[in-house]
């Protein structure tokens, strides 16, 4: 089974990027923010738990995070994979992802990473936020768009050193040629363990 987490910035292309990889490989997309909408909108316990805390403006727990995760894996048994966007956020999230992968016969077979510099994501994800249909406004302030890559550096980018640290670490330059991006991504993918 190939399980690949798509990992970067806001705006350093993973959505782009992860479609193209669904498409070429197969996989299923396990997006975090659309597994809370179903669960809430199905009413299934991990969702009404999930949206305990969401009414109370609390961070879902990773407990139920991953369990909804499991759920998904547990229900596409025949998938030949996963690409996990949005998810692990923090080295506690990827251990957890670690130890419920294992107990399902799996494992994250690797990391692909887009990395972008500061500036040219500041100039994308503006540009986001002005073509964008409907319009996001969270996506024109400068000085918000600042703090979310600098959020991201500081929280998320450690997740990056624990997959290193498993050996399952790859970085792309996301500047360029989606096409070009994406056939960079694919010899980094081929020569995954599956």
């Amino acid at each position: 089974m190939l399980n690949i987490v798509l990992f970067g910035p806001p705006g350093a292309g993973k959505g782009t990027q992860s479609q193209k990889l669904i498409d070429k490989y197969h996989l299923v997309h396990l997006s975090t923010g659309d597994l809370l909408r179903s669960q809430i909108a199905e009413k299934t316990e991990l969702g009404l738990k999930a949206q305990e805390y969401m009414n109370k403006g609390e961070l879902v727990p990773d407990a139920v995070v991953i369990g909804m995760i499991a759920d998904k894996i547990k229900s596409n048994s025949n998938a030949k994979g996963f690409i996990f966007d949005g998810f692990p956020r923090t080295v506690a999230q990827a251990a957890a992802l670690d130890t419920m992968l294992k107990e399902n016969g799996t494992a994250i077979s690797g990391m692909v990473a887009l990395e972008v510099d500061e500036e040219e994501l500041t100039k994308r994800i503006i540009l986001r936020g002005q073509t964008a249909v409907p319009p996001r406004p969270d996506d024109q302030d400068e000085t918000l768009v600042r703090k979310r890559v600098s959020e991201y550096n500081t929280k998320t980018k450690p997740v990056a050193d624990f997959y290193a640290g498993q050996g399952k670490f790859a970085s792309i330059y996301g500047i360029g040629e989606i096409e070009e991006i994406f056939g960079q991504i694919c010899n980094v993918v081929d020569k995954l363990p599956k």
